[in-house]
């Protein structure tokens, strides 16, 4: 005799054997950590340069792996995690000459993505670590037109991301990551690509 379902979203994503970072369970500040084995496949496709701002470094999981591979990096964050400067990004004033890179906290993903293209100069990249449905949305459409992503990494494989960087107790992801990158001046056509 079949059993009757009585789960609810908790039992789905259990049943998965992932973690689910609905808006009603997210941390406060919406700080999830990113496994810094995401930075390697990035370097791997696109070249960056060797200055790089980390402007939501969290416990610096990225940006450490960033200088591990060779690059300069200023790791900043809201919130001060005891991993470098405390700065607000979004009301930072000037230009960064070099690259940006990161895992914006995603409420403000679409802020953190127009301030990196207003602060950097042409020809600068800016990477974003987003779920794949940063894709839709109609306010992110028109944001697309006027600033079209030149590439879109999809992972092949889910990728952690950990609430308050517990990488022990959320081991697996049931959402889709991608690193989306811009180049500041870009107009053309966005290739998506798999990694």
């Amino acid at each position: 005799m079949p059993k009757n379902w009585t789960g609810n979203y908790k039992s789905t994503y259990a049943t998965l054997g992932a973690s689910n970072h609905a808006e009603h369970n997210r941390e406060e500040d919406d700080y999830y950590a990113t496994d810094p084995a995401t930075i390697k496949p990035l370097f791997v496709s696109e070249e960056f340069d060797n200055k790089i701002w980390e402007p939501a470094c969290g416990e610096g999981h990225l940006s450490k792996e960033m200088l591990r591979l060779g690059k300069e990096v200023r790791a900043t964050d809201l919130i001060n995690r005891g991993e470098g400067e405390q700065v607000d990004f979004l009301i930072f004033e000037g230009y960064w000459n070099g690259d940006i890179i990161t895992n914006p906290p995603y409420k403000f993903a679409q802020e953190f993505i127009e301030k990196s293209l207003e602060i950097t100069e042409n020809g600068a990249k800016v990477a974003m670590f987003l779920k794949l449905q940063f894709l839709e949305g109609q306010k992110r459409k028109e944001l697309f037109k006027k600033y079209p992503p030149k590439t879109v990494y999809v992972f092949s494989k889910r990728q952690a991301c950990a609430m308050n960087g517990q990488f022990d107790k959320y081991k697996v992801s049931a959402v889709a990551y991608a690193w989306f990158v811009w180049e500041r001046g870009f107009k053309g056509e966005t290739i998506v690509k798999w990694i």
